[in-house]
């Protein structure tokens, strides 16, 4: 296939992930150059490749507990590079940290607000250990130009945060960003046209940054684009209900309803399916239905 033929393909994936326009993404969608999932996936395809570490970070607080959206993306993009035989590693604070511990491999990060210094000791750490080949976020709340956290009402969740921006900042290799909303790590790179949003818009900025009307959809639109790169259907045994049932027993709530439901964004988790069908199909996968 020609570069055109797959630049064509992402702008197809790009253009599906924003089509409802649930926060504005596809008014922020314009910002971005065009390919950006592709960009983002060539980035992926060599960390597989590499046969090397990536930082998956996800969990957005809600209440006292973690949302929906972005722990299923996570898993999707988890499962689809250790498939690879890339190496995931899933970083996040409690309670998401614990709930995820027993299957997943997890580096926990601390929750609260604590001093630049520890946040940059902590990220140092970690990045020393893990080695990373890459680092994805994923609907991880971003710092705000005063520093803070800000939730989509515009509410404070700093109490409740980890930091994630720090290995961002600190990365020592390249980094891709996934959000909905504005208020997400990645999103700095898209500050004025954040301007329209009633947000806090974080400030944090990626290599790559992917936008999506839910978080998951954006996680799922890469791991569908990887797939055909590498012609194989990643997305074939990912069971949408299953995982938000597994995150619900585990103390989830929806982002928008705060309610403990197999729903993301307040949408039925058959609208996740349905999205996953069509990246199938876009993909060129036989048995998409």
């Amino acid at each position: 296939m020609s570069n055109e033929q797959k630049l064509a393909l992402s702008v197809e994936i790009e253009n599906l992930l924003v089509a409802r326009n649930l926060r504005g993404m596809a008014k922020v969608q314009p910002a971005l150059a065009p390919g950006y999932v592709l960009r983002a996936v060539e980035l992926m395809n060599q960390c597989v490749e590499d046969r090397g570490t990536v930082l998956i970070g996800t969990g957005f607080p809600v209440v006292d507990t973690f949302e929906t959206d972005g722990p299923v993306g996570a898993i999707s993009l988890y499962r689809a590079m250790e498939t690879l035989g890339a190496k995931p590693v899933l970083v996040c604070g409690a309670p998401l940290s614990k709930a995820l511990a027993a299957d997943f491999r997890v580096q926990e990060i601390a929750v609260g607000e604590i001093s630049r210094d520890e946040r940059e000791a902590e990220a140092q750490k970690a990045l020393a250990a893990l080695q990373p080949a890459l680092i994805i976020s994923i609907e991880r709340p971003g710092q705000a130009a005063d520093g803070g956290y800000y939730n989509m009402r515009g509410e404070s969740i700093s109490p409740r945060s980890a930091c994630f921006d720090t290995f961002m900042q600190l990365a020592p290799c390249a980094t891709i960003a996934i959000g909905d909303g504005g208020n997400e790590i990645g999103m700095g790179n898209v500050q004025q046209a954040l301007e329209e949003l009633d947000i806090v818009p974080a400030a944090t900025r990626c290599d790559e940054l992917v936008v999506a009307d839910v978080s998951n959809w954006g996680g799922h639109g890469l791991v569908a684009l990887l797939g055909w790169l590498r012609k194989q259907d990643l997305l074939a045994d990912f069971d949408n209900e299953q995982v938000l049932r597994y995150l619900s027993e585990r103390g989830s709530v929806d982002g928008v309803t705060r309610l403990n439901e197999l729903t993301e964004d307040s949408l039925p988790f058959e609208e996740g399916i349905k999205l996953i069908q069509a990246l199938r199909r876009i993909t060129g996968f036989t048995g998409a239905s």
